[in-house]
């Protein structure tokens, strides 16, 4: 096949994915260059599948669908939604109701992608499934987005997903981190073999003069020697190759005649390769009747091909040339015409209506509103925002337009698209009218800028904003951006005092979330009592998914870390069952470190691997640099410390230019908490005490009190005098607060601290005093207890504490503290055996998390769902670690795991 000379390597790769697609799934991302040779690589891979009885389903993005809904994940996965009874009924309603099947309210994307993901697995599971989806730039984005999940989940499927995409245009795929194969052009001698297979008598000029200008392009080298051929030698621009290749199918075209050319227009306007509505638009159009055999000629100079399933031109590029080639009163017409043929299709109609005018129709706008409004009850929003962006355009009245570009902008902020909103705003911003829209654009600014860290000045805007509007939600958006802002910087008491005052007025009483969270997170410290006493009171009473995790987020803001956890896990289990995976990645993280704080080390790991991946796939910086400094610190616990150090730089990588002090935060308590694991007590001080200097980045008001044991501990002996007045100032603040963990920070330092006499009262005390849910401070004091009176020589007494605190310490699964008590029992005088690694430790995150899912009962497709993976994935990773468990049934998996990996 001469089409791929030189594309020996390429071919190998994609054959051999193919061929190991029994024993191992996968997907590949083809990049290059129009004409490049993509295409014809995926018809050898889609050949291979077939001579090896795999199932092949294919489709290709076409520029006139990218605002149709789906439209080019349906073509691919239609032939298998027989079988869409068979997925759980959320995901079933989620996919049909994104094709417009059923009617549903706004299903979550992720859950439609998860029901593709099942349906595509339990296909594959009676035969190897080979996806094939060309031109990838010029699908809807709704539809590249489900692909993107589902190519990151099909290793363990018979599934290979290849995907093609045109450089210069960019999708949803580009961050990802599926693997790439990029073509490049022909070396000059198997360029010079394709052109000579093609055109074997060109004069040796000309033949240069393509080789030069097709710089190896396979389709180049095909089609630039009839243009030049045809040229004026005299008379040749020197054009960019795409434009080249452009007017090189434009220069065929016209000597085509024009019922020809007209057919050509109305299929490169239609939605799809459907010959009968391209037939229909021509014929009105022309007024006079159109058969198929106007295409013949177009066939004959090899600009398209005609087959059951309808028209399909030769290359993308040869769309665009007909389109660009047709004058604007041709193009206006031709839309019109197919508005008529798709009267049937409200969408498709639509968007021709809007295609068909230069000038602006209020009709047409408000037709588009409900075009957006259907996208967006199927869980298509980008297709809503490009209708109502359009929709602005063609509006009459101003105010109208503002609205809708108001409307964009909002939806836009639920995708995550900054750029757009920005853009959006820009729009609307001339045009403004009313207290209303004035306000909504300043909460849109706000969502924009919220990594500008302005301090109080932007916090007094935000304060006016909510003062400024009656509608209750809007002020409350508006307080709650400013609290945050209070929590990210050292805003002044009477300027963190207004925005409680102000929220406590609009709330809806005591109780609201809303308020706890506002309370919570301007101040933790003075309404730190409060914010308790209101969530014991709540806990047990049940709230939707937002309210829920809004509640765990004031518990874990001012420390309450036990009353935190509860409302978090009823949002996590509320969030996977919606699919709404954006705010189950901010979820999980919260409760990373109320988990770590109360002692579930092991099930902290596993939430911050799984909010990590969430948040890298749904685009939250910030929230994944708190997930890997989450992981960073379990690593340390655990002794390990280059991965650990390899974590908090890859959460500081993450964060880049939208850093907050937070955030920082939490990034060097983590390393501060490695470095005193591996036993560098003075580099463990320096990274905590940034957290205590007002004048350092990393300062943080309330979360460096959580840090204050490990500071106490990295200092001792060195910096004593350095910590009194930190200390002085910790012990203020826990006079107005009842923070669980800062008040047990405070037993620990006063004991660590005192002179001998007062010692073993305050260890007495202290230990007396710490309270169950607190288990890894508590096993730190038993330790330190112990050393302090080993290093008194009381040695029979020390051995009790240190032993207790050794075996808490390995149940914890903090295995660098677990040495530690080791050695000093060793000191002591008592032998202690190694702690013996387990299969356990062998496991990846995501294999413990199945693992402890399995022990609690649920099924692989209860696992599946609540981690969106397939059943059969999970299916894979139980094989795999009852291998690794030495087990063989799932009865086994609780005792295989043990108090470390499994807590509560």
């Amino acid at each position: 096949m001469n089409s791929l000379i030189g594309r020996g390597a390429e071919t190998a790769r994609l054959e051999a994915l193919v061929d190991g697609i029994r024993a191992r799934g996968d997907a590949l991302v083809v990049r290059g260059a129009p004409g490049i040779g993509k295409s014809a690589l995926l018809a050898v891979a889609a050949d291979r599948a077939r001579a090896a009885e795999v199932t092949v389903s294919s489709t290709s993005g076409v520029q006139s669908e990218t605002h149709l809904p789906f439209a080019g994940l349906y073509q691919l996965v239609h032939p298998l939604l027989g079988s869409a009874d068979e997925l759980p009924v959320r995901q079933r309603d989620a996919l049909l109701g994104a094709f417009g099947m059923v009617d549903v309210s706004s299903p979550e994307p992720f859950l439609i992608a998860l029901a593709v993901l099942n349906l595509l697995g339990e296909a594959a599971a009676q035969r190897p499934l080979l996806m094939i989806v060309d031109d990838v730039q010029w699908l809807d984005r709704p539809t590249t987005e489900v692909l993107g999940f589902v190519a990151r989940r099909v290793r363990s499927e018979p599934i290979v997903l290849l995907l093609a995409v045109r450089d210069g245009h960019p999708t949803s795929l580009d961050d990802s981190d599926l693997a790439e194969l990029r073509l490049s052009g022909l070396d000059p001698h198997d360029a010079g073999a394709l052109l000579d297979s093609r055109a074997p008598a060109l004069p040796v000029g000309m033949r240069w003069r393509v080789l030069a200008e097709a710089a190896g392009n396979p389709l180049a080298l095909v089609e630039l020697p009839r243009a030049l051929a045809a040229a004026n030698p005299g008379n040749v621009e020197f054009l960019p190759l795409t434009a080249r290749l452009e007017r090189a199918f434009a220069a065929r075209l016209a000597l085509l005649p024009p019922g020809t050319r007209l057919l050509l227009l109305a299929a490169a306007a239609n939605d799809g390769p459907d010959l009968t509505a391209a037939l229909k638009a021509a014929a009105i159009v022309s007024g006079a009747g159109t058969t198929a055999h106007a295409l013949i000629p177009a066939v004959e100079a090899g600009l398209v091909r005609a087959d059951s399933d309808g028209v399909h031109f030769h290359h993308p590029l040869v769309r665009s040339a007909v389109y660009q080639k047709a004058g604007p009163a041709d193009r206006l017409a031709v839309h019109a015409a197919l508005a008529e043929v798709h009267a049937g299709n409200p969408d498709r109609r639509t968007w021709h209506r809007a295609a068909a005018i230069a000038h602006q129709d209020d009709a047409v706008a408000a037709e588009l509103d409900q075009v957006a409004d259907r996208a967006r009850r199927r869980g298509a929003i980008t297709v809503a925002v490009s209708a109502l962006r359009r929709a602005a355009e063609v509006s009459e009245d101003p105010g109208d337009r503002v609205e809708r570009l108001l409307r964009a902008a909002e939806l836009s902020f639920e995708l995550g698209r900054t750029g757009q909103i920005a853009e959006l705003i820009a729009l609307a911003e001339p045009e403004l009218e009313g207290e209303r829209q004035q306000a909504r654009l300043a909460w849109l600014k706000e969502v924009l800028e919220e990594n500008r860290n302005e301090g109080p000045p932007r916090i007094l805007r935000l304060i006016a904003a909510a003062e400024s509007v009656t509608d209750r939600t809007l002020a409350l958006n508006f307080l709650r951006a400013a609290a945050l802002r209070c929590w990210w910087t050292d805003s002044g008491r009477e300027l963190r005092q207004r925005v409680v005052t102000l929220a406590e007025r609009v709330a809806t009483g005591p109780d609201d979330p809303e308020l706890l969270q506002i309370l919570a997170t301007v101040s933790p410290i003075d309404s730190g009592a409060v914010v308790v006493e209101r969530l014991t009171a709540l806990r047990g009473r049940r709230f939707e998914a937002p309210m829920a995790r809004i509640l765990g987020t004031a518990g874990s803001a001012m420390g309450a870390h036990d009353l935190a956890v509860p409302f978090l896990d009823a949002a996590i289990a509320d969030l996977r069952a919606q699919g709404r995976l954006g705010l189950l990645a901010q979820a999980l993280v919260s409760l990373v470190w109320s988990m770590l704080f109360c002692g579930d080390a092991p099930g902290a790991l596993l939430a911050a691997e799984e909010a990590e991946r969430l948040a890298r796939e749904t685009g939250q910086a910030r929230w994944q640099s708190s997930a890997y400094a989450g992981q960073a610190m379990v690593a340390g616990f655990r002794g390990e410390e280059a991965h650990g150090l390899a974590l908090a730089a890859e959460g500081e990588r993450t964060l880049g230019s939208g850093a907050t002090s937070s955030a920082v935060a939490l990034i060097e308590h983590a390393r501060g908490v490695i470095a005193l694991c591996a036993g560098r007590h003075e580099d463990a001080y320096g990274h905590l005490r940034r957290l205590f200097d007002p004048a350092d980045v990393a300062f943080h008001p309330v979360t460096r009190l959580w840090a204050l044991a490990d500071l106490v501990d990295a200092a001792l002996p060195a910096h004593r005098e350095e910590l009194k007045p930190l200390l002085a100032e910790a012990e203020e603040l826990g006079a107005r607060t009842p923070a669980a963990l800062l008040h047990q920070g405070l037993r620990y330092a006063r004991a660590l601290l005192a002179e001998d006499a007062d010692a073993e009262r305050l260890y007495q005390e202290a230990l007396n005093g710490d309270p169950a849910p607190w288990p890894i401070g508590r096993a730190r004091l038993t330790f330190a207890y112990g050393v302090w009176l080993r290093r008194r020589r009381r040695i029979q007494e020390a051995r009790v504490p240190l032993r207790t605190a050794r075996d808490a310490f390995d149940a914890l699964g903090l295995l660098a503290w677990g040495e530690k008590a080791r050695q000093e029992l060793r000191a002591a005088g008592e032998v202690s055996d190694l702690r013996v690694s387990s299969g356990v430790d062998r496991l990846t995150p995501q294999e413990l998390h199945i693992a402890r899912l399995a022990a609690g009962g649920l099924s692989n497709r209860e696992i599946g769902q609540q981690l969106y993976l397939s059943h059969r994935t999970v299916s894979t990773h139980l094989y795999r670690l009852f291998r690794k468990l030495g087990i063989t049934a799932r009865g086994q998996l609780r005792d295989a795991l043990g108090p470390s990996a499994y807590v509560g």
